[in-house]
Formats: structure tokens, sequence, C-alpha cells
């Protein structure tokens, strides 16, 4: 339901979906953005699942990459509205603000 959203462009970035970073395979990527979206089941809060998850969300922080993870019951109960919160998140990492005038010829 989600990926019915993102791959048509309505958050305004080109996502993909099953998308391997390093060894792993995220469920969805902007590249645009640096934001990885995890779509968690009910599966994700047993046995040594939590610790796992840990361990790779360390991994894709440390490549720098934004790490969003989303009950799959929000996505059941409201794609559309958390296509919302995706494409806010997206807008807000393309479109920041310089952090202050750019560096004088040669000042590097």
């Amino acid at each position: 339901m989600l990926w019915q959203k993102l791959r048509g462009r309505e958050t305004g970035a080109k996502f993909r979906r099953q998308h391997p970073v390093g060894p792993y395979v995220v469920d969805f990527y902007c590249r645009e953005a640096r934001l990885i979206v995890e779509i968690d089941g009910e599966a994700h809060d047993r046995a040594d699942r939590p610790a796992r998850d840990e361990t790779r969300l360390r991994f894709l922080r440390e490549q720098g990459y934004r790490v969003v993870r989303i009950a799959a019951r929000r996505v059941i109960a409201d794609a559309g509205a958390v296509a919302d919160a995706i494409a806010t998140l997206v807008a807000r990492t393309l479109h920041q603000p310089a952090a202050g005038p750019p560096p004088r010829s040669g000042e590097d």
C-alpha cells in the first residue's frame, strides 16, 4: 500500500524498494535525501529481532543514512498519512537553508 504512494512520487522524490545497503536490504530508500524507511511488523518485537534491528540501525546511521522505522499497523491504518509524513521528511532534507554565506574565494 505504501509503495504505491512512494513510487508515484507523491513525496516529491524517487524511492527504491528492497534496495541493498551494505549487507542489508532496506524496505524503501530515497537517494536524494539519504533516507531509509523501514516498515516493522510484529516480528520485530520478538526473540532476538530487537537486538538485530539495533545492530542494523547503527550500521546504517554510521554510513550517513537517516533511518525512519514505521510500524506496519500504521501503514495498514492509513498509508496516505504515512506517505505524507515521509514527504515532509524528504522536503525538510532537500530544502534546508544554507548554514551561512558561502566561503570567500580561497577560503575553503
